[in-house]
């Protein structure tokens, strides 16, 4: 056999054996059990994973940064006020000039496991021009409480029920009290609207109207994936901090939107809520932001015209 025969004969079988590999590799695939909807473990993990679909997450997080400082060197530094008595809870408020403003609360995301309120000064800037005060709470996270999600979840009810009863002295509107949160923060917005504000002492509707973006209503899915890994997921924790089981507690519009770059599970968490909620007679929207992944979608809360921030503002004006 000469040698240009051999070589072809080699190049034949890596072809067939390649096809035999990602046959094999395809029937494995389907015959992995399903451990939620359709997802095998490797599929779940990687649809409650964001950085597999936003290759550019550091360039957009570290984004968030910049524009943070650049905005408060237009704004001027916030001010600082203390919600609770441990030192992590701590609140950036920018406060608009004149009496009985607006108030907006803003919960960051990171995965419940990160993230600083510094860093997200730049969604003030559009809110603070039309007259809003804009509030962004630090809490502690999961990697600091042994995987417990309760600690964020009361941390985040105790920051709104702090900007509510300190409304007048800071110039602010109790009346006028809205909510946004972002990713993770999503989940704990969607926490905090399906509160009993009885134990707190507050009215039933002391949130006027919330947008929540790129969130998580259901713990379920969360649960039996990779996230289990670092919080602590019990039976109590899922069913207490699930927004989509305890819709008989909202009281407030709700506005959903979600980036069509996103993993398919955040994109199936906002669509499910919204039927959930549109089911239950509840008032919701919902809004798909074309072209931007998890980490572009938060962006747009930033521009007055942008699909998050426009809505949020909207929502102020209204009353």
């Amino acid at each position: 056999m000469n040698k240009m025969l051999l070589v072809a004969v080699a190049a034949v079988a890596c072809v067939t054996m390649g096809e035999g590999s990602q046959a094999l590799a395809a029937e494995q695939a389907a015959s992995a059990p399903k451990v939620w909807l359709d997802y095998d473990q490797a599929g779940l993990d990687k649809a409650y994973d964001q950085a597999q679909y936003a290759p550019n997450i550091k360039q957009v997080v570290k984004r968030y940064g910049t524009r943070s400082e650049r905005a408060r060197e237009r704004l001027g530094e916030p001010k600082r006020v203390s919600y609770g008595d441990t030192e992590v809870e701590g609140m950036d408020v920018f406060l608009a000039p004149g009496e009985k403003r607006p108030m907006h609360v803003f919960l960051h995301g990171g995965a419940w496991r990160s993230g600083l309120a510094k860093d997200y000064a730049f969604l003030a800037e559009p809110f603070v021009r039309q007259g809003v005060h804009f509030f962004v709470p630090d809490f502690v996270n999961v990697t600091q409480t042994d995987g417990d999600l309760m600690p964020l979840a009361e941390q985040t009810r105790r920051a709104v029920e702090w900007a509510y009863k300190n409304a007048e002295s800071l110039g602010g509107d109790p009346n006028r009290l809205y909510l946004s949160g972002h990713s993770s923060g999503a989940h704990l917005a969607g926490v905090v609207l399906t509160t009993d504000w009885s134990k707190y002492g507050l009215p039933d509707d002391v949130i006027k109207g919330a947008v929540l973006v790129s969130g998580m209503y259901d713990l379920k899915a969360p649960r039996l994936s990779a996230r289990s890994g670092y919080v602590r997921f019990t039976d109590q924790v899922e069913e207490a901090l699930s927004p989509q089981r305890h819709l008989q507690q909202l009281k407030t519009p709700v506005v959903l939107v979600y980036g069509d770059q996103e993993t398919p599970e955040f994109i199936r968490q906002s669509k499910d809520f919204a039927a959930a909620l549109k089911a239950a007679g509840k008032p919701v929207k919902i809004l798909e932001g074309k072209d931007f992944n998890h980490f572009e979608i938060i962006e747009t809360m930033a521009d007055p015209y942008g699909v998050v921030g426009a809505v949020a503002l909207e929502q102020v004006a209204e009353k």
